[in-house]
């Protein structure tokens, strides 16, 4: 059974009939995405950390399922089916059969790449501390399930090899999985953890010809270089994971404090509403983010098919 998925030959073909980065903005939920689509952006990436704090409200220790995160990448991809998104899907959830099962749900939901690590089944967000990895051998067989499981399939979804070795491990270690990793399958090579520029040049010179993915996360250990630079090191694909998640939390707390201590909240509100005047329109008030997500297209498309739902207007 072919899948055909525009998103993951488009995701390929940028990766390998072309020479530009690839800039994926970190997405947790679908207004985060909505808002990356209405910016412009030809390629998004789901934060595993990102859904565990966005779905669970809880820390990147692992504590996602595969239900969990199969739900949320078919979401996100069903935004806007023309932009590729690279969604992770941690350790795989189990040995090779639930691999291959997680990757083909992947597939089937429009995930046009996905990265598959080695850290043990109870992982953690890449940029902590006491990793633990599984041995090389069950590494490689977690890829080769999900290069099986594209097979099967017939798709295009983009593999990415991720090694969390480096920190334990040392980087001769790390890059050797890696490359074992390509050579069971996997299109593209994801070192977590890089701790400077020399080191990551380094790497992606190791790597070369295979395409090479770096990590940039507020806080963390890799150097936070710009798209320019990240390129110039040598590397095809940048992920910003966290941008979204932490300039909301700041927005969260910024309008939390002001209505525990006024009792009021400003931002949102129309001059109407406040009392000022007589203006409707809101910047991020409701009705904008409804039309972000879609309300227009709802109506329009209620309507030509003949539907009754939106006839006195919304």
């Amino acid at each position: 059974m072919a899948v055909i998925n525009q998103a993951a030959a488009k995701l390929r073909a940028q990766l390998f009939d072309s020479d530009e980065l690839i800039v994926c903005p970190g997405v947790q939920d679908g207004l985060s995405a909505r808002v990356c689509l209405q910016q412009g952006f030809k390629n998004l990436y789901m934060t595993g950390a990102g859904t565990a704090i966005s779905l669970l409200g809880m820390p990147d220790l692992g504590l996602t399922t595969a239900d969990d995160m199969v739900r949320q990448a078919s979401m996100l991809s069903s935004l806007d089916r023309s932009v590729p998104l690279i969604a992770d899907i941690d350790t795989g959830f189990g040995g090779p059969v639930m691999v291959a099962r997680t990757v083909e749900r992947y597939i089937l939901g429009g995930v046009a790449g996905l990265h598959l690590e080695d850290q043990v089944t109870t992982k953690r967000c890449g940029h902590l501390g006491g990793k633990e990895m599984v041995d090389v051998g069950t590494f490689v067989a977690r890829i080769r399930a999900a290069r099986e499981a594209r097979e099967r399939l017939q798709s295009d979804i983009v593999i990415i090899a991720r090694t969390d070795a480096l920190q334990s491990m040392g980087f001769e270690e790390a890059v050797s999985r890696l490359k074992a990793a390509v050579e069971a399958g996997a299109d593209a090579a994801f070192l977590e953890g890089v701790k400077d520029r020399e080191e990551m040049k380094k790497f992606t010179a190791a790597m070369a010809p295979t395409p090479c993915l770096v990590n940039l996360v507020p806080g963390g250990l890799t150097p936070l270089v710009n798209a320019k630079e990240a390129k110039e090191l040598g590397y095809r694909i940048a992920i910003w994971p966290c941008f979204a998640m932490t300039h909301a939390y700041v927005a969260y707390q910024k309008a939390a404090r002001e209505l525990m201590e006024t009792g009021a909240v400003t931002a949102g509100f129309t001059e109407k509403q406040k009392g000022e005047g007589e203006g409707e329109k809101a910047p991020g008030g409701v009705r904008e983010l409804f039309e972000l997500c879609g309300l227009s297209e709802c109506v329009e498309f209620d309507n030509k098919m003949g539907g009754q739902t939106f006839s006195k207007g919304v």
